[in-house]
């Protein structure tokens, strides 16, 4: 059995690993492309690595730096299964689509020949189900609670040993998601270590910061600009918004309807949350239960998704006049590009302006050096002073900070016999490292 990491063995994207097994077996665990000062690493996102004994590919989930790289697999040569959740099945196509259009091609007869390919090769699998594979192993499917479908691989081999993959762990504290499920065991388990070194906040603290934020945003009548990923943050942000706004309005007996503009601007994001809806069975506990009395906790009524770039271009005017104190979500969540460039660059110089980041940020990224406190920011090549208020919640976090990782650990069964971390920055995997071995694990 020998592990080889293509991506996100010595950072924190570009997810890529190779195993291989036997007699000439092997397989992937996702594909994802480099970001940050890690794609000045990695210029060229083409699969630089042979394919010969790959017969498969386990894709944990569909954020990009897991997913990114699947069409310059295909252009490699790659034919062979892809397994995943079946809401991973789902989203999928949408994301490969816009990921083809940032940095692949535009041509619609392209696109369309490649999302055929992806549907072919794509192998749906139920959780907690053992579903055979090439090189006489099999899988099993766990909840890994980072974003809706994501999964944690136990994969056993033909000689009985058992390798766990839990790509991207999340809190077990978002209400759309189920809860991480940690395996009885693992002869090698690889881990993700995001924030290793880190403690989140609680989600009632995480509230409270928002709604801190949001009643600003109503007294000062500014704009709060949201940049969040389109896959899951955008979701989580709108669910608690739903009660947030529920309480706000109880609390002054009257409607917040004509009171401030919510305002998604981003096309993917409002595919993505109608998918979401229609993928409820696969929610957490807490969002089902309140499915029974709020039949949309997804949807409000100050609620306005943009659609087309004219609608973006007038409610970027709209905003300008100051009518109504607005909150905007759009992505992208790094603030590398997206229709959140413009929104900054007409509000980061205004101080009743306030920026909330809720997802990780990547080293080099301008959402980094925002949420780090710069009193600028270069976006699209030009210098931009910042006036706005920003803030880094890191509650909302869809990675399990340093307690979750190792409860994770200590939740399974049987101690794994090693443990490897992945997708991580150095210091918080050193940390977490440490922290591990005090309890007796051996990480190699």
């Amino acid at each position: 059995m020998k592990l080889i990491h293509h991506g996100a063995h010595e950072g924190v994207t570009g997810s890529c690993h190779q195993l291989n097994w036997g007699d000439g077996h092997g397989l992937l665990v996702d594909c994802g492309i480099f970001q940050g000062d890690e794609a000045k690493k990695h210029p060229t996102p083409e699969v630089n690595f042979p394919l010969t004994n790959i017969e498969s590919l386990l894709l944990t989930h569909v954020h990009i730096d897991h997913a990114g790289r699947i069409p310059y697999l295909l252009a490699a040569g790659f034919e062979q299964p892809i397994y995943c959740s079946y809401p991973t099945a789902k989203l999928l196509p949408l994301v490969m689509e816009d990921a083809l259009k940032i940095g692949f091609t535009r041509s619609r007869k392209l696109i369309s020949k490649f999302l055929k390919q992806v549907k072919h090769l794509l192998r749906p699998v139920e959780y907690d189900t053992w579903h055979p594979i090439s090189g006489a192993a099999s899988i099993r499917l766990r909840p890994a609670g980072h974003v809706l479908g994501s999964t944690i691989f136990d994969l056993r081999l033909p000689d009985g040993k058992t390798v766990v993959f839990t790509g991207d762990i999340g809190t077990g504290k978002d209400p759309l998601l189920r809860k991480p499920v940690s395996p009885p065991k693992a002869d090698l388990l690889v881990l993700e270590s995001t924030y290793g070194d880190k403690l989140h906040d609680s989600p009632e603290n995480r509230q409270q910061a928002l709604e801190k934020v949001l009643r600003r945003t109503l007294q000062d009548r500014g704009v709060t600009i949201i940049p969040a990923f389109s896959l899951g943050r955008t979701q989580s942000i709108l669910y608690e918004m739903n009660g947030i706004f529920e309480r706000l309005q109880k609390e002054s007996g009257r409607s917040l309807l004509k009171q401030v503009d919510v305002i998604v601007d981003s096309p993917l994001a409002s595919r993505f949350t109608e998918l979401y809806k229609s993928m409820s069975a696969y929610w957490g506990r807490e969002a089902q239960q309140l499915m029974q009395t709020d039949d949309q906790p997804l949807v409000f009524e100050n609620l306005t998704t943009v659609g087309s770039h004219s609608e973006h271009k007038e409610t970027l005017a709209y905003l300008e006049k100051q009518e109504l104190p607005a909150i905007v979500i759009a992505g992208s969540g790094m603030c590398t590009g997206g229709r959140v460039m413009n929104y900054l660059k007409r509000f980061l110089g205004n101080s009743t302006t306030d920026i909330v980041f809720v997802g990780y940020q990547a080293n080099g990224t301008p959402g980094h050096f925002l949420s780090r406190g710069s009193d600028w920011v270069r976006l699209n090549g030009r210098k931009y002073d910042v006036a706005a208020k920003v803030h880094q919640m890191q509650g909302y976090s869809a990675h399990a900070d340093q307690a979750e990782l190792i409860e994770f650990v200590q939740n399974m069964e049987t101690p794994p016999n090693q443990i490897r971390l992945v997708h991580g920055n150095y210091q918080p995997k050193l940390i977490l490292a440490e922290e591990l071995k005090k309890l007796g694990y051996q990480v190699v």
